[in-house]
């Protein structure tokens, strides 16, 4: 048998991932059967095997490829001291809304998790997912305590409650946007919809209950 080489593997890892999008789109993910990601793909089951374990480790490694953009952006807000931790958690936000907007393939996952995924034990993607989102938020949490420390909210802000806050803010934007995306156009407004929700944080920060 000939070896593939490594830029050949890596093509057919991603024709594979790109096949994946397409199917788990079409037919939902619980649906979706190894053979009918290889069939897309124009490969062998074998081909998925080479690369995944099982579905659910295809199905981790697709979000994993669309999540990356906005990974690395956390990180390198959280690792780069700010002047303005509100101007970065807007920036971080803003960012967010307008990937998965402009971004075909941040659209295509996103509306997968939300529309088309079960939760349920045979993905053992939520339990890893569960933990990097964890991780994510505490990194969020952190610009928000810089904010507090640099003067821009009240000392006694409840920076987890913040935190939860615009996270669960922008995502309900993104999940009931990709409900219907002809009923405004989100990156035209994202801006504006960010600053609503950063107006009010400054204006009316949520502040630790005294026990």
């Amino acid at each position: 048998m000939v070896r593939k080489t490594k830029e050949e593997a890596q093509e057919t890892y991603s024709a594979l991932l790109d096949a994946a999008e397409k199917v788990f789109a079409e037919k939902g993910v619980t649906s979706t059967t190894l053979n009918d990601v290889a069939n897309a793909a124009g490969m062998t089951r074998g081909a998925i095997y080479w690369h995944f374990k099982d579905k659910g480790a295809l199905f981790q490694a697709m979000c994993d490829r669309a999540f990356l953009p906005m990974e690395a952006l956390l990180n390198e807000i959280v690792s780069t001291p700010s002047k303005d931790p509100l101007a970065s958690i807007k920036q971080l936000y803003l960012h967010f809304l307008r990937q998965v907007t402009g971004d075909e393939r941040q659209r295509k996952v996103f509306d997968i998790i939300f529309h088309r995924c079960e939760k349920n034990s045979d993905l053992v993607f939520f339990d890893a997912e569960d933990e990097k989102r964890v991780e994510c938020l505490h990194k969020v949490q952190a610009i928000v305590t810089q904010a507090v420390e640099q003067g821009n909210l009240p000392p006694n802000t409840d920076t987890w409650i913040v935190m939860q806050a615009i996270h669960a803010y922008a995502m309900g934007i993104v999940h009931e946007w990709l409900e219907d995306t002809s009923a405004y156009c989100l990156i035209q407004h994202s801006e504006a919809m960010i600053d609503m929700f950063m107006a009010g944080l400054v204006a009316r920060p949520p502040l630790k209950v005294s026990t």
